[in-house]
């Protein structure tokens, strides 16, 4: 299967839904799903790949690896479910809708948007308010 969601929770998640975003996020983009993998996981679990992988000691939302250039697209991406909760709370918005956000937000780092400057950081969060409002 090209896209494989694994959630390491005990939280329950519409996987369906999931999926459903990635595939329209991805296609929209002008992408095809060769392999992906989708771990929805803890803080323990994305602190431990954070350092692990690009030195950085904390939690964060979504740590995405693309392995492939091009409209076929191989990678995984990490969300840290734990994150997604606080930032729900701190952003005024429901769980759900924040995990659609980063989870459109990791699908646009694997299609080859970044983030690092303000204007990369203004046009991610321009597609992820344009794909939100489509799903």
């Amino acid at each position: 299967m090209p896209l494989q969601i694994a959630n390491t929770t005990r939280r329950a998640l519409d996987e369906a839904r999931l999926e459903k975003a990635i595939h329209a996020v991805l296609a929209a983009e002008g992408c095809s799903v060769l392999a992906i993998e989708a771990v929805y996981c803890g803080n323990r679990m994305i602190r431990r790949i954070n350092r692990e992988y690009l030195q950085h000691d904390y939690a964060t939302d979504t740590i995405t690896f693309s392995y492939s250039e091009g409209p076929g697209i191989e990678g995984e991406f990490y969300v840290s479910l734990d994150v997604v909760e606080e930032n729900a709370r701190r952003f005024g918005t429901t769980f759900d809708d924040e995990l659609m956000r980063v989870t459109i937000h990791s699908s646009l780092h694997l299609a080859g948007y970044e983030d690092f400057s303000e204007e990369e950081r203004k046009e991610m969060t321009r597609r992820e308010d344009h794909y939100l409002g489509l799903l």
